[in-house]
């Protein structure tokens, strides 16, 4: 099977690198919800619950950006592959962004909440001081923030994919 050169074409990518930036303002928009609703310190302990409600907003925002690419790059016809591929490009991108987005997150939204989880884990007993120093880090949610969306942006983007790919149509 040829490779398609103009896929690997930074012309090309520009819907990916849009929506990455897109979804990596969408996290932040997030996590300036859950510091207002209080997640990051009187309500920490509701925290590890109430975050996962993000996973629909970054499942829609695929949708979205599948749909774009498919209508704008694809004139409406669109394979599971090449919404896959488009969909991990995401993915890297938005892991590319991550170090960016924690900093403003941690430095700028909510600079206590590594001090306000840590000793939320330590008081109710779920780690050790060293423990809980260890994995609410920086450094630790950096790489945490990559990683997550690699693994969760390939996911979504398989099971996306699927239902955003084009119809087939006769002859195909």
């Amino acid at each position: 099977m040829p490779v398609n050169l103009n896929y690997l074409t930074m012309k090309s990518k520009l819907i990916e690198i849009k929506w990455a930036i897109i979804f990596t303002v969408i996290a932040l928009l997030w996590m300036m919800f859950e510091k207002s609703m209080g997640w990051h310190d009187a309500l920490i302990a509701k925290h590890a619950l109430y975050t996962n409600w993000f996973a629909l907003i970054a499942i829609l925002v695929f949708v979205v950006a599948l749909l774009d690419k498919r209508k704008n790059s694809y004139n409406g016809k669109m394979r599971w592959m090449d919404g896959f591929k488009s969909g991990v490009l995401i993915s890297i991108f938005v892991a590319v962004l991550s170090p960016l987005s924690q900093y403003i997150t941690h430095e700028i939204i909510s600079p206590n909440y590594f001090e306000n989880i840590r000793n939320f884990s330590i008081e109710s007993g779920e780690m050790t001081k060293e423990q809980a120093e260890d994995y609410f880090s920086f450094n630790s949610y950096v790489f945490q923030a990559a990683i997550g969306a690699l693994v969760m942006g390939v996911v979504t983007s398989a099971v996306v994919a699927f239902f955003v790919k084009s119809k087939k149509t006769k002859g195909e």
